[in-house]
C-alpha cells in the first residue's frame, strides 16, 4: 500500500510544525532559566548594596559619635578659665609669653586656649585614622554602589526589553 502524495505532505508538515513548536518551547524555557539567573543575579547584587549602605551608615554614626566624644572628653579635661590663668600668673603680658599665644584680654586668651586644646586633643588620637580620611573611603565605596546600581539598572532594562 503506497500513501497518497498529500498526506505524505500533511505529514511532513506536521512533523516540522511540531519541531517548530518544540524548538520554541526550548526556547522559552532556556531564555526562562537565563531570566531567572540574571533576575537573582540582580537581587543578590542589591542585598549587597543594601549592606554596605548600612555599614556605611553605620560608620558615619560612629564617627559622629567619637567626634561629640572628643568634644565632650576635651571641655571636661582642659577647660581654661579666666580666674585659673589669673592664679596660675601675676599678668596677662606673662600668660601670653608662657602659652605662647597673642591676645588683648584674659577672656581672648581663655578663648584660644581651650580651642587649642580641643584641636590638640582630637588631632593626638593614636593609631586611629583621621576623619577626612575615613570620608574618603566612605566616598569610594559609595562611587562602587553607585556603579553596581547603574549595572543592575542595564540589567533590568535589558530584561525588560526582552519581554
Amino acid at each position: 500500500m503506497t500513501q497518497e502524495p498529500t498526506a505524505i505532505a500533511r505529514t511532513q508538515r506536521k512533523q516540522k510544525l511540531g519541531d517548530r513548536v518544540r524548538t520554541i518551547a526550548d526556547s522559552l524555557k532556556q531564555e526562562t532559566e537565563v531570566q531567572i539567573k540574571a533576575t537573582s543575579r540582580i537581587l543578590g547584587a542589591a542585598a549587597q548594596i543594601a549592606e554596605n549602605h548600612d555599614r556605611l551608615i553605620d560608620e558615619v554614626v560612629d564617627m559622629v559619635e567619637e567626634d561629640i566624644d572628643r568634644q565632650t572628653h576635651a571641655r571636661k579635661t582642659n577647660i581654661y578659665t579666666v580666674n585659673l590663668l589669673k592664679q596660675q600668673f601675676k599678668t596677662l603680658s606673662e600668660a601670653k609669653d608662657r602659652c605662647g599665644i597673642k591676645a588683648r584680654s584674659w577672656v581672648e586668651l581663655v578663648s584660644k586656649l581651650n580651642n587649642l586644646s580641643i584641636s590638640n586633643w582630637s588631632s593626638g588620637k593614636q593609631s586611629q585614622t583621621s576623619v577626612t580620611d575615613r570620608l574618603d573611603i566612605i566616598e569610594s565605596e559609595l562611587k562602587i554602589m553607585r556603579n553596581q546600581l547603574s549595572e543592575i539598572a542595564i540589567l533590568l532594562k535589558q530584561l525588560l526589553d526582552r519581554e
